[in-house]
């Protein structure tokens, strides 16, 4: 079954380190030939040689997005060497999601259908900024491990319709983006919920869930969870 990620999941990320040789070294970065994905013979847009650059080590541009590491670390590297390349278990916060159909054609196989974009836990996302984050193809060769740590709201579903404590109906937009249906003076929800509608209908099932979900806590309270693993202070205004 296919993982669904959604905006703003924290996850841990992690790679077996892999056996790997370094073709070329510069004073940012270290080029190494990928022990994943082939070269793809059809691509007539993309070319690729096998070979990827990784940021060299701290300070160097690019460090604090990678999440992949070259071992032995920096300094100890020589071109020509062997080297193992792998992510050690590195905690990120979705901040986008991309699809691609047909397939992006990128010189090597397999081609992404859908990429997640993502920061690294204490980089805040900047609302402004279009390029920004890294990202990764779920569904790529490289033996991955994808661990969801935490989802905001994980009992909801986008576009359900939702009733609060205080009597107010609310469309979930996303853990940090609560449409009002009518005029509201908050904007956020008083715990706690109840389910009305899922794609439609009602969910008698879905609606015991989230109730008692809620029964507890508070949208403050889920929100300085999520703030807590993603390693924004309380006062980072980088919700959606």
């Amino acid at each position: 079954m296919t993982f669904e990620y959604r905006v703003d999941d924290i996850l841990e990320l992690s790679c077996p380190f892999t056996a790997a040789r370094v073709t070329e070294l510069t004073a940012d970065e270290v080029f190494v030939e990928w022990p994943w994905w082939a070269v793809d013979p059809d691509s007539d847009g993309e070319r690729w040689n096998g070979v990827v650059a990784v940021a060299a080590g701290p300070g160097a541009p690019g460090w604090e997005r990678e999440v992949f590491r070259i071992r032995p670390g920096d300094g100890e590297l020589a071109a020509d060497a062997p080297c193992r390349i792998g992510i050690p278990p590195t905690v990120v916060r979705v901040i986008g999601l991309r699809r691609h159909e047909p397939p992006r054609e990128t010189g090597w196989l397999p081609r992404p259908r859908r990429e997640i974009v993502y920061v690294r836990a204490g980089h805040p996302a900047e609302p402004d900024v279009t390029d920004q984050g890294s990202a990764f193809d779920p569904d790529d060769d490289i033996p991955r491990k994808v661990e969801l740590r935490f989802r905001p709201y994980a009992f909801l579903e986008i576009g359900d319709e939702i009733a609060d404590a205080a009597g107010r109906a609310w469309r979930f937009g996303g853990p940090w983006n609560w449409e009002p249906f009518g005029t509201a003076e908050t904007t956020e929800p008083a715990w706690p919920l109840m389910l009305l509608t899922r794609d439609g209908d009602s969910e008698d099932a879905a609606a015991v869930d989230v109730t008692e979900a809620t029964l507890s806590g508070s949208h403050q309270e889920e929100l300085a969870r999520w703030r807590e693993l993603a390693g924004l202070t309380p006062i980072d205004d980088t919700t959606d």
